[in-house]
């Protein structure tokens, strides 16, 4: 038996156990990603003059990661998810034609989280918890493997520091031109 199917077990086997842990595990993987997106909104909308262009950096990482690299990267090799392998209902509805690998959720907010996170290093500890929850709870309810979280988690913090890069080094290139118009 791998380590992933292992892993996966352990997590799962979680469920049934304690009834506070299952609604809170399903709130987790699908919902505390909704409050996580307000909460960067809000946190932005206090002072916007002063963080439009954070708000703007981490909507591009964390959009690039989900929909451009997740993808392409599931068109490549597609991966069962566990409850089509398994073949068991998972606690929240998922379809199981669509790729587990890599996490599509884990690579959204941990690209969103590490933005946070190269501009403060308070909030980030929530961002960065918020987001561990919300990709073991996808695993807790049987729509991914730990590997597919894992392989998201690297893709989004990876994907935010290169555009974080970018975004550095062209900043007033970029905005200067923009001005201008």
């Amino acid at each position: 038996m791998s380590v992933d199917v292992s892993l996966f077990n352990y997590i799962n086997s979680f469920v049934g156990r304690w009834t506070w842990l299952y609604y809170f595990a399903i709130f987790c993987a699908k919902y505390l990603g909704y409050i996580l997106v307000l909460a960067i909104i809000i946190f932005f909308l206090i002072n916007f003059k002063k963080h439009w262009l954070v708000l703007f950096e981490a909507i591009i990482a964390a959009s690039f990661t989900r929909f451009v690299l997740v993808e392409i990267i599931r068109g490549a090799w597609f991966k069962l998810r566990p409850f089509a392998q398994f073949n068991f209902i998972p606690l929240i509805h998922q379809n199981a034609g669509e790729s587990s690998f890599p996490s599509g959720h884990a690579s959204f907010y941990f690209a969103l989280s590490t933005i946070i996170f190269l501009y403060n290093k308070k909030a980030c500890i929530l961002f960065y918890a918020a987001s561990f929850l919300i990709a073991i709870s996808r695993v807790f309810v049987g729509v991914h493997w730990p590997s597919d979280i894992l392989a998201g988690a690297i893709i989004g913090v990876i994907t935010a520091l290169i555009i974080n890069f970018i975004y550095k080094k062209y900043e007033n290139n970029l905005f200067r031109s923009w001005r201008s118009l």
